[in-house]
């Protein structure tokens, strides 16, 4: 049985107010007896992708650098592994959107780098970020073998297919998500619920239980509205736990990993895939034989 904290919180312009902050949200989760705590995607700032803007380049930081070493020390006071997702400075010219992980006596595991980089009105991520190249990775902690994936890498089955293959245990999605206020309540339901059924049908077709973490509040001027909304799915897509759309929250939820055997013996869909037939998956599209 593993306790996971899960951290949805809203931010302000200033990177060390939300650094500290997630410090105490850390903090918080782990009195609650959390072991594994997952942070939302690029905590330390606002989503900054909203524009095109080269000053934002000045937010980003070495991986490990200042903020994971705060975060080792609260993770080894503590006791517990933690999820940071932050804006990494390669080189000089050179950024990625990254999860560095942290074990529970304060070493650091590694990073994943993400790799599907979106570029939609007020995700204007291929302007800061290069697409990953470290692959897709699991992380073995004091607590679990884990995969991270962020944010749009949710909506592609062969990544979290391919993290599952890996052995990891729990799928965790650092997000930042939401709706344009300028929407109508419908289209805010809709999006939110296929965000939300993609990744329960990862959980599904895996055999293993997702936690996604997305920020929560007003932005870019109250033109974006972050949904929060962050859950937890069992193998078989149930919900073990769902935030709400507007506050903030730190929740402790229990997940039992012996289940994954269980569901995977009784819709054994690792055993029953063909893999010999799946070569076509590698093509862009496939219109020519």
């Amino acid at each position: 049985m593993v306790k996971v904290g899960l951290v949805q919180m809203s931010c302000v312009k200033e990177p060390a107010i939300n650094l500290e902050k997630a410090i105490a949200k850390i903090r918080e989760a782990a009195a609650k007896g959390a072991q594994i705590v997952c942070l939302q995607e690029l905590f330390t700032s606002l989503y900054f992708c909203d524009v095109e803007d080269y000053e934002n380049f000045k937010l980003a930081e070495p991986i490990p650098g200042p903020s994971t070493d705060a975060i080792q020390t609260v993770a080894a006071e503590l006791g517990v592994v933690v999820i940071a997702s932050l804006f990494e400075k390669r080189a000089q010219g050179l950024y990625h959107n990254t999860t560095a992980v942290i074990d529970a006596d304060g070493t650091y595991l590694g990073k994943y780098r993400k790799m599907h980089i979106p570029d939609d009105p007020a995700y204007y991520e291929k302007f800061y970020f290069t697409p990953g190249d470290l692959g897709y990775k699991t992380f073995k902690t004091k607590f679990a073998n884990i995969g991270i994936l962020i944010c749009w890498d949710q909506w592609y089955p062969e990544a979290a297919r391919i993290t599952a293959l890996k052995g990891a245990e729990i799928l965790f999605y650092p997000t930042a998500i939401g709706w344009a206020t300028a929407q109508d309540e419908a289209t805010n339901t809709e999006q939110y619920n296929a965000w939300q059924t993609i990744q329960r049908s990862h959980a599904v077709a895996n055999g293993v239980p997702v936690v996604s973490v997305n920020r929560v509040g007003f932005e870019q001027d109250g033109a974006m509205k972050f949904w929060g909304g962050s859950f937890v799915s069992n193998p078989f897509g149930s919900l073990l736990y769902k935030a709400s759309h507007e506050e903030e929250e730190v929740a402790v939820v229990d997940i039992d990993l012996k289940k994954s055997d269980s569901y995977r013996t009784h819709w054994p869909f690792l055993r029953d895939r063909r893999i010999d037939s799946y070569q076509p998956i590698t093509k862009r599209f496939i219109d020519e034989e």
